[in-house]
């Protein structure tokens, strides 16, 4: 046992280390010689913020030595991968608990006002003018896609961005994203007549539960036709959780050489993106535009060309996406902050604080409706568009640290102990919190219909939902798109017939014609209606699928199924009556297993009974008239 100590004693001397800082945890002291010289700085500063109760259950050398290097291993990636250290985070936390246990408000002594931004009507003039410029400026664009999330909460198993945006064509959402992306930088090329030939980089944030799939979802697909050096993937890493009001880092419960660790939200994207030196990768390449966007939302890109546009016409250093949102509805309102003393933001604010802030702050009646029939304080759906160069200059000085909130929860009124850990969370939204008032912050206005149907809740949840208020489910979220569609070919001036009521899952919805195209096909509103007479007449039972981006409709009838193949030099004139059974929506019960998860999800499949399906695989002029 003397040996071992004075093993230990010379081996500190040869790194210069003197054990006497671990006096106050003496079962590490004893282990101090398993330690490399950064493991030993990290061990100083985890007793430096307190934290001696991580070494209680160390046993003596010879025992365990493998786990308890795997320890400082796990320390070493939650010091390295969070911005200023593990310090920096207690320090945070400690802060941010004793915020929460004393019920401070964090925004006391700001006044709340309607902020600067752009309503659209999709189709005006208005609206196309701001799409003609967008189609330009996202040749300059890059697009990160926060995808951290499995899809357990919606009843699927597999990552969220593998889940089928919608089952007649079965194009799930990466593929979704991915083909709208690849239209907007061929829309470019068009526009340059091939001479600027751009790729459009594209990010994926990703983390332990989906990396891997959804590394392996590309390149299973060939990337959905992106080149895969377009293509990067960004992990993030947890964060340690917390025991107490003091920031006592938990142990895991499974394993006591551990910390406990959780997600820190989908704010990590801002210092992932810094520290991977990407950003200034882009610079040099001349981007311009950085689009932030969530993993479930497939109508987002019909609105992105407007949106885009409207903050290269505004220069808008920040455009955060919104719709339109009743009073005290449940989703956050965009809002601009003025403090006391002079500082002011616009930032998302959650609807159950805007109201009661509202109140506080001289306007008695709260979150009220004003002339327009919606709140003036508009929906955050957590989409955002960042001029590059302010972005980059902004990051310089934070590192990518977003500010940062706590939602412990008590066990008692005490607010002394918690019921289970928490830890420190950021969302991605809360970026305009640390501008300043120079900063040119604006939002974009779009109706609900065009720009937001996400799909976060599972058939069960959803049918609690009250009547009325929207299900957010993977029903919804698919019915959405074909609504979507369907209103902008009546927006172009073909006849569309009323949905029906339907109930799936437990969700009284809209069944609109199911159709769909590819991005390519139609890119913007003046696009399609290019492309689609006034004299076209779709029934409500119809599906109609255009994969092409030459297809002209004039003068067509459907009342049935149809489905247009072709390839991008061949030119297809549809036109006439086309009848036949069509594809039937049918019923499913979400809660037999033997059906596939991402049918179940949906309460219907469909049985294509019969279609009229073309294919043009070659160049030239086509007419489908039967």
């Amino acid at each position: 046992m003397a040996s071992t100590a004075q093993s230990a004693a010379a081996n500190l001397t040869m790194l210069d280390i003197s054990d006497d800082f671990a006096s106050s945890a003496p079962n590490l002291k004893k282990n101090l010689r398993l330690l490399s010289p950064d493991q030993v700085e990290l061990a100083k500063m985890l007793l430096e913020m307190e934290q001696s109760h991580l070494f209680e259950h160390w046993p003596e050398p010879g025992v365990d030595d493998e786990e308890k290097k795997a320890f400082f291993a796990q320390v070493a990636k939650l010091n390295s991968s969070y911005p200023g250290g593990l310090a920096s985070y207690i320090k945070n936390a400690r802060e941010l608990l004793a915020d929460s246990r004393a019920g401070k408000n964090p925004y006391d002594g700001f006044t709340p006002s309607v902020p600067t931004g752009e309503v659209l009507t999709y189709g005006d003039d208005n609206f196309i003018k701001f799409e003609e410029t967008g189609i330009k400026e996202a040749q300059n664009a890059a697009f990160v896609l926060v995808a951290g999330g499995l899809g357990e909460r919606l009843g699927y198993n597999g990552i969220k961005v593998a889940l089928p945006a919608e089952t007649t064509t079965g194009t799930c959402f990466l593929q979704h994203y991915i083909e709208h992306i690849l239209a907007l930088q061929e829309a470019g090329h068009r526009l340059t007549k091939g001479e600027i030939q751009k790729e459009i980089p594209f990010v994926i944030m990703t983390s332990d539960d989906t990396h891997a799939r959804t590394a392996d979802l590309l390149e299973s697909n060939s990337y959905f036709g992106m080149k895969p050096t377009q293509v990067k993937l960004l992990k993030q890493e947890k964060v340690a959780c917390l025991n107490d009001n003091d920031a006592r880092l938990a142990m895991d419960p499974h394993n006591k050489y551990r910390i406990q660790t959780k997600p820190h939200g989908h704010g990590d994207v801002h210092s992932l993106l810094y520290s991977s030196g990407i950003l200034n990768v882009w610079h040099d390449a001349g981007v311009r535009w950085v689009l932030f966007f969530q993993d479930t939302n497939a109508l987002l890109f019909k609105v992105i060309p407007a949106s885009l546009g409207v903050s290269a016409t505004k220069q808008y250093h920040v455009n955060s996406l919104a719709v339109q949102r009743k009073a005290k509805e449940a989703i956050g309102g965009i809002t601009r902050l003025t403090h006391a003393d002079g500082r002011s933001m616009v930032i998302n604010v959650e609807y159950n604080q805007l109201d009661p802030l509202l109140r506080a702050s001289g306007f008695p009646d709260g979150d009220v409706n004003c002339e327009t029939g919606y709140s003036p304080y508009p929906g955050n759906i957590n989409q955002l568009i960042l001029e590059l160069d302010p972005y980059i200059g902004e990051l310089n000085k934070t590192g990518g640290a977003i500010k940062e909130f706590v939602n412990p929860k008590y066990k008692d009124a005490s607010k002394t102990s918690f019921k289970s850990s928490t830890r420190l969370e950021c969302m991605m939204q809360d970026y305009p919190k640390t501008l300043s008032p120079s900063v040119r912050v604006g939002f974009t206005v779009m109706d609900t219909w065009i720009a937001y149907a996400p799909v976060k809740n599972n058939p069960e949840d959803a049918a609690k939902v009250p009547k009325g208020n929207p299900y957010h489910s993977a029903t919804s979220g698919e019915l959405a798109i074909y609504r979507a569609n369907s209103l902008i070919l009546r927006k172009a001036g073909a006849t569309v017939d009323d949905p029906v009521q339907q109930v799936f899952n437990g969700q009284e919805v809209e069944v609109w014609p199911r159709i769909t195209w590819k991005p390519k096909w139609g890119l913007t509103f003046a696009e399609i209606k290019s492309k689609v007479s006034e004299n076209c007449a779709i029934s409500q039972k119809s599906t109609m699928v255009i994969r092409g981006r030459n297809v002209f409709l004039e003068d067509l009838s459907l009342d049935g199924a149809l489905v247009i193949n072709s390839v991008d030099d061949a030119e297809v004139q549809v036109g006439g009556s086309i009848q036949n059974n069509g594809w039937v929506l049918e019923r499913v019960d979400y809660k037999d297993a033997s059906i596939p998860e991402e049918i179940r999800t949906r309460g219907f499949r469909i049985n294509k009974t019969e279609q009229l399906e073309k294919s043009y695989n070659e160049s030239g002029k086509f007419t489908l008239k039967p």
